[in-house]
């Protein structure tokens, strides 16, 4: 699924740098460019729009007016000659504030957060299914650019591994571009206990532990300092 792209600006250059830029990236759809506010306003009430690239001082409208007027906004990127809104443009919710004239290095981090703002929403998708004979939950990991269903209960742990989570099943492992701490809010609390800043365990998958570590599949894991209190209380709750 493409992110959808709005560009805004009056200057025709701003726009083409921008556009230059963003041909780098498969992953966007530009659907539309505007020179003033009004115009970009009807886009927006016309189009579905993810992300909007948003000049401040224009003919019209100022972008941060526009975007004040807006119900429902996209993600925002200012972009502007004058640093003295960069405040102004972050207490708007932006997800950056580029300064023109805008460098290719510089607008690739501002990439980055886009891309993993929605890569928070697009790459994982958690569901329920229930029937009256049983009831399963998944969650769906994007690896290797394929959606993979994953039944929760086949889960023994998941590591974190910097900006990759590996998800170790009873057979295979699997490898996802993803926080854990974003996993850690989907998975069921009762089933699931944080017990290292690296490592989720599946509770039921758990074979004995000890002081410093639990052991899972003949693999020891270690149990963080700071999650030692919260895991010795909860294990001796079940065990």
């Amino acid at each position: 699924m493409k992110i959808k792209v709005l560009i805004v600006d009056d200057e025709p250059h701003a726009i083409e740098v921008i556009e230059n830029y963003l041909s780098n990236f498969s992953e966007v759809e530009i659907v539309a460019t505007c020179n003033d506010g009004i115009s970009a306003f009807k886009v927006l009430q016309q189009k579905p729009v993810d992300l909007m690239f948003l000049d401040i001082q224009m003919p019209g409208i100022k972008g941060t007016d526009l975007v004040k007027s807006l119900k429902k906004q996209p993600c925002i990127i200012f972009t502007t000659a004058f640093a003295e809104y960069a405040v102004e443009g972050f207490e708007l919710e932006a997800v950056d504030y580029l300064i023109k004239p805008i460098s290719f290095d510089r607008f690739l981090r501002a990439m980055d957060k886009v891309l993993r703002h929605f890569g928070a929403q697009q790459q994982i998708v958690f569901s329920q299914q229930s029937t009256l004979v049983e009831k399963d939950t998944f969650l769906y990991l994007k690896v290797d650019r394929k959606m993979m269903k994953i039944a929760i209960k086949d889960i023994l742990w998941i590591e974190s591994q910097k900006d990759y989570i590996k998800v170790v099943l009873q057979h295979k492992e699997l490898v996802s571009k993803q926080k854990i701490s974003l996993i850690e809010e989907l998975l069921p609390e009762d089933e699931f206990l944080r017990i290292h800043r690296s490592f989720i365990v599946s509770i039921s998958k758990i074979d004995s532990y000890y002081a410093y570590a639990v052991e899972i599949n003949n693999k020891e894991l270690p149990i963080g300092r700071n999650y030692k209190a919260e895991t010795q209380k909860k294990l001796k709750m079940i065990y």
